[in-house]
């Protein structure tokens, strides 16, 4: 199968086209390298043998868009290619509603055009906010978000299910992320965010390799049993996996559905700092910061349906997740 992969380049983004190259489809990648870089396709050809159609372009672009489908006539797409910064969010919404809605608007515009009708979305465990009890699951409310990125991902759920409901023959899978982690174990393909990172894993890397002084862990007083915030980390070479099983669910159903893509269990930062060190052999200097704005408690997954549908379940472990983090931060 022929599939575009916007926001290939990107963490899950690369990590995806490898099983999908594995996997026998041919992979045509769009990204503008906003926050990734170039070299990845040629990490992509090492790792697999195989070499994916790259574009440099803004998925908002619509005359880009339709020289490539008019180019490869893709079958099905799976959409990463958005901002996702929760804190850069807050600062600049504006900029996060006009990048995220326009991409996806724009790419259902040229889908149409050209009748391309399956879609895999990546969405976010974000758009539980603040008042469901965990673990989340599908059935639950999904309607605030506590910041911007949050509801760029609520409001693109909502025009995929308008947008289905419109067009019976469209199929858009909603795959709702919580907390992927870890890196491809040949080293090659990580977490490797510009500045200085947004999320735990990549910042405890950068620490313990000594180009940052410590980690602030934000908050230990949290009604959890060591007073931090528990999270459901899985490892993202399993999280790509799940886009595969997407894509064949979408090929036999219409409409719109919504799936967790989670291990299932809360980990604590400390929990996952702790396993870090002994795992790797090497220390994670941390200190004890303020909660921060917006930081929920706990948030983790139930993922049933994922594998009563889907036929997807984590398979990798918190020690393969910290063991493969590291392993790619000394080969970089």
């Amino acid at each position: 199968m022929d599939i575009l992969v916007t926001g290939g380049t990107g963490y899950i983004g690369s990590h995806t086209c490898v099983e999908l190259l594995q996997a026998g489809h041919k992979v045509i990648i769009v990204d503008n390298l906003s926050n990734s870089r170039a070299d990845v396709v040629d990490k992509l050809r090492t790792i697999t043998g195989l070499t994916p159609v790259f574009y440099k372009a803004d998925v908002e672009n619509r005359a880009a868009l339709r020289e490539i489908f008019a180019a490869h006539r893709p079958e099905a797409v799976i959409h990463f290619a958005g901002l996702k910064a929760v804190g850069e969010s807050c600062r600049l919404p504006l900029k996060y509603y006009r990048c995220n809605l326009d991409a996806t608007l724009s790419l259902l515009e040229v889908m149409e055009e050209f009748g391309c009708k399956r879609l895999v979305f990546s969405s976010s465990a974000t758009v539980y906010g603040p008042d469901n009890p965990v673990p989340y699951t599908e059935s639950m409310p999904a309607r605030v978000a506590t910041n911007p990125y949050g509801w760029t991902k609520i409001m693109i759920e909502q025009i995929l299910r308008d947008h289905t409901a419109a067009d019976p023959a469209f199929s858009a899978v909603l795959l709702r992320y919580f907390n992927p982690i870890g890196a491809h174990t040949s080293g090659l393909l990580g977490d490797d965010p510009n500045g200085i990172p947004n999320n735990l894993m990549p910042y405890i890397s950068r620490v313990a390799a000594g180009k940052l002084p410590h980690l602030t862990v934000f908050g230990d007083d949290y009604p959890t049993p060591d007073g931090t915030g528990l999270r459901d980390y899985l490892h993202v070479v399993d999280l790509a996996k799940g886009h595969l099983k997407a894509l064949e669910y979408a090929a036999q159903h219409t409409g719109a559905e919504a799936f967790n893509l989670g291990t299932g269990r809360g980990v604590s930062v400390l929990e996952l700092v702790h396993t870090f060190e002994k795992v790797n052999g090497v220390p994670v200097p941390y200190v004890i910061g303020p909660r921060r704005d917006g930081d929920l408690a706990c948030c983790w997954a139930n993922a049933e349906k994922a594998a009563r549908l889907l036929g997807w379940t984590a398979e990798m472990t918190l020690e393969d997740m910290c063991r493969d983090s590291w392993n790619f931060v000394k080969n970089a």
